[in-house]
């Protein structure tokens, strides 16, 4: 089938349309028109909720697309205060009530016309482009100064950070660092110096005592950072340990009657929750078909109805309890432990080796790392311990920044989420364990309410 034998009005929509999406090559011209079909359908609404953007999402149903129209939710900084999902044979219906950190309604039109343009097009989502920039991926056992030997490695071997971030999760290290060479300002190809590169930072991600393997690898791959250091450390087995007291509740049941698993869990909320659950169940090849999100204050309520790949529910207890484990370290891998420090400076050449050997030298450790740089400007953030794990002594802090510069490395708070302002009608009931127990049928009831397809759910 050509577009000569489409009617002229849906050839020229064709023609328009193809200007707007980048086809992959393999696809012939009838694989175009019903892709172009089952094209997601998106609506932003802030009339129906009085303090939240609802955004409704419709589409033909495909494994991770519920990732990515959150992925572009949580790229945005765009807070989830509820959701609900529902999923069933060929078609997916998600609604999201949003609000930004401040837990305001989103109002700007070119955000809006941004997220219905990446909502509607997500079947040929693109991450973030990392063009021009070599990516090195990183993980070892952590240990007190070990960011600061790996920027020193790189700042020696004339790699420039362009951006990079760092996760700490039960005695690991995952990263990702973006880098380019300091004379050229190019990708680093050279396959010697790749070598070095791999080398010396496999030798410091080792130390003198590493208990496990550590791994370097570089590349020029494009993905999404977050998405990526997930995988990194699921690989990495950093789920392998007892939960504490203060780990997120996840239980998890199997609805027999209806082949699913129910998994729910009781957690602190902080943005990109859903983000981190939902990558989880992703990357291990669980399929959501319906799910609810809820936040009360500072607590957040996630149910999910999953089944494997293959249609299957879990099938033993040896599964779920490696599902509670890999949940769990999912969530915690970005809480954020320690003081914030935001540095925003002149960006050059060692900056990030400088900073980070005054944080060693002074006895704090990073947990967490998020390095940016704009033009010629560094704009960094570290989360930061003493060397216990315990809260660093605000003598310790402010000395440091008289050291690095007041003005340039502050301390700042963790954004508030605002959700004493959000509607609270009918909210879920919670159970023992913090579980949420809602029943199928009033599931998909609830999903078809906040749809508007029925006037009740109970």
């Amino acid at each position: 089938m050509t577009k000569r034998s489409l009617a002229p009005a849906a050839a020229a929509a064709a023609d328009e349309e193809d200007t707007k999406i980048e086809w992959p090559a393999s696809l012939d011209e009838y694989e175009k028109l019903v892709m172009r079909m089952t094209t997601p359908r998106v609506k932003v609404d802030n009339a129906g909720c009085t303090t939240a953007t609802r955004i409704m999402v419709d589409s033909a149903r495909k494994h991770g697309i519920l990732l990515e129209a959150v992925q572009v939710l949580t790229d945005l900084n765009l807070s989830i205060e509820k959701a609900y999902i529902c999923s069933d044979g060929r078609w997916f219906m998600d609604v999201f009530h949003v609000t930004d950190l401040n837990g305001d309604k989103v109002t700007d039109q070119s955000v809006i016309n941004y997220i219905e343009q990446s909502l509607g097009t997500i079947h040929f989502a693109r991450t973030k482009s990392f063009d021009g920039m070599t990516a090195l991926e990183l993980t070892g056992t952590d240990r007190l100064g070990m960011l600061s030997e790996v920027f020193a490695v790189l700042a020696d071997l004339h790699c420039n950070v362009v951006e990079a971030k760092v996760w700490t999760h039960n005695g690991r290290i995952a990263s990702l660092i973006y880098v380019k060479d300091c004379d050229s300002g190019t990708p680093i190809e050279d396959s010697q110096k790749i070598d070095r590169i791999e080398g010396r930072l496999k030798n410091v991600l080792k130390g003198d005592n590493d208990i496990r393997s550590a791994k370097t690898s570089v590349s020029m791959a494009v993905t999404h950072t977050e998405r990526r250091l997930h995988q990194m450390m699921f690989a990495d087995r950093d789920y392998e340990r007892k939960p504490s007291v203060d780990s997120p509740v996840v239980v998890v049941q199997n609805c027999v009657e209806r082949g699913y698993s129910v998994v729910n869990i009781h957690s602190k909320d902080r943005t990109k929750l859903l983000f981190d659950v939902v990558c989880t169940f992703t990357d291990m090849q669980y399929v959501v078909f319906h799910a609810t999100a809820n936040t009360s204050g500072e607590q957040a309520y996630l149910e999910f109805f999953i089944r494997h790949v293959d249609g299957t529910p879990i099938s033993s207890e040896a599964e779920k309890q490696r599902v509670i484990l890999c949940l769990q370290a999912a969530i915690e891998r970005r809480a954020s432990e320690g003081v914030r420090l935001e540095l925003c400076t002149a960006d050059r050449n060692g900056l990030l080796a400088d900073v980070t050997r005054t944080f060693r030298e002074n006895g704090l450790n990073v947990t967490r790392a998020e390095i940016s740089t704009t033009t010629d400007t560094a704009l960094n953030v570290f989360y930061v311990t003493d060397a216990s794990g315990n809260p660093a002594d605000p003598k310790l802090i402010e000395s440091v920044r008289q050291k690095i510069g007041t003005s340039e490395l502050k301390v700042k708070e963790l954004p508030l989420l605002c959700h004493q302002k959000t509607e609270r009608d009918d909210e879920p009931a919670v159970g023992s364990g913090g579980a949420m127990l809602l029943s199928l049928g009033s599931l998909v009831r609830k999903n078809l309410y906040n749809l508007g397809l029925i006037k009740s759910y109970s």
